[in-house]
């Protein structure tokens, strides 16, 4: 990564990621599971999962919603590799119909405003990234901190753009969170991500019908059946392909969350540009976008859409969008027992 990434209980300087790559008729769909560790996978995990999938059972690719359901039964857990096989799929599909994927699933492309991340430093090293930041028209702040109000006084003296705030959990107590929150509702702050732990379900509650600003959930929001409840604790949903298994339900996440008047976003992990163009696909669904994860490492072998003074230049190019994807540059380091 270009810069250690450091959010309100840990901080990395890489990411784990397997990319994968299923061929039919002399096509290739493209994959990616990206798994930062507090999610319990690992190339280890990921590979024992793949050992486990027969696609051979199927003799197309096509429809990929019955692969799709076979995949997921395969083992509970493990929604970032199975993300990875969605992804691959969704781009097959693409390519055999000659349609992106957002095409494929009747929606349109859109230029994605997306936010640039700003992670947890010293207040005036975060203000010197901000800077860095100058073409981005929206800043997602990691707060989750002692002193969260000197980041954003920091920040305020060198931006006045709109900030999105990601607490990753980080506040414990709601008395003061929501202090902070009307703190940071006079501070140009549109939401908050995920202010407290996903498991404090009373505090989140209170929080909610408290809150000055809307509340996202992120850690809070892992698959479709959270949304049965996600209304009780937040005023909308980040939805993000490696939590969800992938595409198919991210977007019957992002419809259910529609349906239920909740906010919708869309983010990423740290990825490369095949997961982003994964989530770019489904931009139009979401009110708020977080796709920045490729803009932050320093090898990235694909190339997809351009970010341009902020901006995702989503195409019609068929399947995931990726150009060029330099395949046969990447050295293999895990082998399974499927070809």
């Amino acid at each position: 990564m270009t810069y250690p990434f450091r959010i309100a209980d840990n901080v990395r300087t890489g990411t784990p990621v397997m990319l994968i790559k299923i061929s039919y008729n002399g096509m290739d769909g493209f994959g990616e599971a990206s798994m930062p560790p507090r999610y319990g996978e690992d190339l280890d995990t990921a590979t024992a999962f793949l050992n486990q999938v027969d696609l051979s059972q199927f003799d197309s690719p096509l429809p990929i919603a019955p692969i799709l359901s076979y995949i997921d039964g395969v083992q509970t857990g493990n929604p970032a590799v199975k993300a990875a096989l969605d992804i691959a799929l969704h781009d097959l599909w693409g390519k055999i119909a000659q349609k992106s994927v957002h095409e494929l699933y009747a929606l349109p492309a859109h230029n994605l405003y997306t936010a640039k991340t700003i992670s947890i430093e010293q207040p005036d090293i975060m203000a010197a990234r901000v800077t860095e930041a100058k073409d981005f028209h929206y800043l997602k702040i990691k707060l989750g901190t002692d002193d969260d109000r000197t980041i954003i006084r920091s920040i305020r003296k060198v931006t006045d753009k709109p900030l999105y705030i990601d607490a990753n959990q980080g506040w414990t107590d709601r008395e003061e969170a929501a202090k902070l929150i009307d703190w940071l509702s006079t501070q140009g702050c549109v939401f908050v991500e995920q202010p407290m732990p996903k498991g404090d379900f009373e505090g989140m509650v209170w929080l909610k019908s408290r809150s000055a600003l809307p509340l996202i959930g992120d850690e809070g929001i892992q698959r479709l059946k959270d949304m049965d409840t996600a209304g009780n604790f937040y005023h909308g949903v980040n939805v993000k392909l490696m939590k969800s298994t992938g595409i198919q339900e991210a977007y019957a996440m992002l419809m259910a969350a529609k349906n239920r008047g909740l906010r919708t976003m869309i983010g990423c992990m740290s990825e490369t540009s095949c997961a982003t163009a994964a989530g770019a696909q489904l931009g139009s669904l979401a009110e708020f976008i977080d796709l920045d994860g490729n803009l932050g490492v320093v090898n990235d072998p694909y190339h997809a859409f351009p970010c341009i003074n902020g901006a995702i230049h989503v195409d019609d190019s068929p399947g995931l969008g990726l150009k060029n994807p330099a395949w046969d540059q990447i050295e293999p380091h895990i082998e399974t027992n499927n070809k």
